[in-house]
Protein backbone atom coordinates (compact mmCIF):
# COMPACT_ATOMS: atom_id res chain seq x y z
CA UNK A 1 0.00 0.00 0.00
CA UNK A 2 1.35 3.61 -0.76
CA UNK A 3 1.68 5.59 2.21
CA UNK A 4 -1.09 8.08 0.61
CA UNK A 5 -3.24 5.52 0.43
CA UNK A 6 -2.70 4.37 4.06
CA UNK A 7 -2.84 8.11 4.94
CA UNK A 8 -6.12 8.39 3.37
CA UNK A 9 -7.44 5.46 5.24
CA UNK A 10 -6.38 6.92 8.19
CA UNK A 11 -8.11 9.97 7.68
CA UNK A 12 -11.43 8.52 6.86
CA UNK A 13 -11.07 6.45 9.64
CA UNK A 14 -10.22 8.90 12.37
CA UNK A 15 -13.91 10.05 13.27
CA UNK A 16 -14.48 6.36 14.85
CA UNK A 17 -10.48 5.20 15.88
CA UNK A 18 -9.68 8.76 17.37
CA UNK A 19 -8.99 8.66 21.75
CA UNK A 20 -7.44 11.03 23.84
CA UNK A 21 -4.70 10.33 26.42
CA UNK A 22 -5.76 10.00 29.67
CA UNK A 23 -3.63 10.64 32.83
CA UNK A 24 -2.72 6.75 32.89
CA UNK A 25 -1.17 6.06 29.69
CA UNK A 26 -0.97 7.46 26.07
CA UNK A 27 -3.84 6.45 23.47
CA UNK A 28 -2.70 5.01 20.36
CA UNK A 29 -2.86 7.03 17.46
CA UNK A 30 -5.08 6.47 14.36
CA UNK A 31 -2.18 5.44 12.12
CA UNK A 32 -0.30 3.11 14.51
CA UNK A 33 -4.64 1.54 15.21
CA UNK A 34 -4.64 1.19 11.32
CA UNK A 35 -1.29 -0.28 10.72
CA UNK A 36 -1.85 -3.14 13.39
CA UNK A 37 -5.18 -3.91 12.00
CA UNK A 38 -4.01 -4.01 8.21
CA UNK A 39 -0.62 -5.78 9.36
CA UNK A 40 -2.56 -8.39 11.55
CA UNK A 41 -5.66 -9.04 8.36
CA UNK A 42 -2.36 -9.47 5.70
CA UNK A 43 -1.05 -11.73 7.77
CA UNK A 44 -1.51 -15.07 9.38
CA UNK A 45 0.64 -14.15 12.53
CA UNK A 46 -0.73 -13.97 16.14
CA UNK A 47 -1.72 -11.10 18.33
CA UNK A 48 1.45 -11.90 19.96
CA UNK A 49 3.81 -11.56 17.01
CA UNK A 50 2.16 -8.49 15.68
CA UNK A 51 2.07 -7.28 19.24
CA UNK A 52 5.82 -7.73 18.86
CA UNK A 53 6.20 -5.72 15.90
CA UNK A 54 4.54 -2.71 17.09
CA UNK A 55 5.25 -2.37 20.68
CA UNK A 56 1.79 -3.36 22.21
CA UNK A 57 0.54 -6.29 23.65
CA UNK A 58 -1.95 -8.87 22.48
CA UNK A 59 -4.88 -7.71 23.84
CA UNK A 60 -4.39 -3.62 22.12
CA UNK A 61 -3.90 -5.76 18.40
CA UNK A 62 -7.18 -7.55 19.47
CA UNK A 63 -9.39 -4.27 20.07
CA UNK A 64 -7.31 -2.36 17.23
CA UNK A 65 -8.57 -4.75 14.63
CA UNK A 66 -11.96 -5.03 16.17
CA UNK A 67 -12.34 -1.58 16.01
CA UNK A 68 -11.03 -1.12 12.69
CA UNK A 69 -12.93 -3.86 11.06
CA UNK A 70 -16.14 -2.29 13.05
CA UNK A 71 -15.09 1.25 11.66
CA UNK A 72 -15.06 0.24 8.30
CA UNK A 73 -18.57 -0.62 7.02
CA UNK A 74 -19.55 2.15 9.52
CA UNK A 75 -17.56 5.21 7.51
CA UNK A 76 -16.15 3.96 3.93
CA UNK A 77 -19.68 1.35 3.26
CA UNK A 78 -21.14 4.35 1.48
CA UNK A 79 -18.33 5.23 -0.49
CA UNK A 80 -18.27 1.98 -1.99
CA UNK A 81 -19.55 2.65 -6.03
CA UNK A 82 -22.46 0.50 -7.62
CA UNK A 83 -23.32 0.96 -11.05
CA UNK A 84 -27.24 0.04 -11.00
CA UNK A 85 -30.53 -1.20 -9.15
CA UNK A 86 -29.48 -5.41 -7.69
CA UNK A 87 -32.22 -6.12 -8.01
CA UNK A 88 -32.66 -5.98 -11.89
CA UNK A 89 -29.69 -7.13 -12.48
CA UNK A 90 -30.81 -10.32 -10.46
CA UNK A 91 -33.64 -10.52 -12.48
CA UNK A 92 -31.89 -10.41 -16.19
CA UNK A 93 -29.44 -12.55 -14.64
CA UNK A 94 -31.92 -15.45 -13.61
CA UNK A 95 -33.93 -14.77 -16.62
CA UNK A 96 -30.43 -16.10 -18.39
CA UNK A 97 -30.66 -19.16 -16.03
CA UNK A 98 -28.06 -17.96 -13.87
CA UNK A 99 -30.44 -17.27 -10.76
CA UNK A 100 -29.18 -15.61 -7.82
CA UNK A 101 -26.03 -14.02 -9.94
CA UNK A 102 -25.11 -10.62 -8.83
CA UNK A 103 -22.45 -10.72 -12.19
CA UNK A 104 -19.67 -12.36 -14.14
CA UNK A 105 -16.47 -12.57 -12.74
CA UNK A 106 -12.74 -13.47 -14.93
CA UNK A 107 -9.34 -12.99 -14.33
CA UNK A 108 -5.92 -13.13 -16.40
CA UNK A 109 -2.82 -12.69 -16.11
CA UNK A 110 -1.15 -10.41 -18.28
CA UNK A 111 2.41 -10.64 -18.92
CA UNK A 112 4.67 -7.80 -18.01
CA UNK A 113 8.74 -7.61 -17.94
CA UNK A 114 10.34 -8.46 -14.50
CA UNK A 115 11.26 -5.55 -11.98
CA UNK A 116 14.21 -5.72 -11.15
CA UNK A 117 13.94 -6.07 -7.57
CA UNK A 118 11.17 -8.69 -6.36
CA UNK A 119 11.24 -9.84 -9.35
CA UNK A 120 10.03 -13.60 -7.59
CA UNK A 121 6.97 -11.48 -6.50
CA UNK A 122 5.67 -11.45 -9.96
CA UNK A 123 6.65 -15.15 -11.75
CA UNK A 124 2.79 -17.00 -11.75
CA UNK A 125 2.33 -20.55 -11.85
CA UNK A 126 3.47 -21.06 -15.29
CA UNK A 127 6.42 -19.58 -14.78
CA UNK A 128 6.46 -16.32 -16.47
CA UNK A 129 6.58 -12.41 -14.80
CA UNK A 130 2.67 -11.00 -14.58
CA UNK A 131 -0.19 -9.74 -12.77
CA UNK A 132 -3.42 -10.91 -12.41
CA UNK A 133 -6.33 -8.40 -13.48
CA UNK A 134 -9.47 -9.68 -12.22
CA UNK A 135 -12.81 -7.87 -13.44
CA UNK A 136 -16.71 -8.30 -12.79
CA UNK A 137 -18.95 -7.11 -15.09
CA UNK A 138 -22.75 -6.70 -14.82
CA UNK A 139 -25.95 -7.81 -16.89
CA UNK A 140 -25.02 -5.31 -19.87
CA UNK A 141 -20.86 -6.45 -19.26
CA UNK A 142 -20.28 -3.14 -18.26
CA UNK A 143 -17.56 -3.33 -15.38
CA UNK A 144 -18.02 -2.89 -11.68
CA UNK A 145 -14.43 -3.76 -10.35
CA UNK A 146 -11.30 -4.31 -11.76
CA UNK A 147 -8.39 -5.55 -9.43
CA UNK A 148 -5.12 -5.65 -10.63
CA UNK A 149 -2.70 -7.23 -8.40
Amino acid sequence: MRKASFLELCKLLSPALKRRNTKMRAALTVEKQVAIALWKLAVTSCYRSVGNQFGVGKSTVETAVIQVANAIPELLLSRVVTLGNMQVILDVFAAMWFPNCGGATDGTHIPILAPDHLANQYVNYKGYFSMVRKALVDHKGRFSNISVE
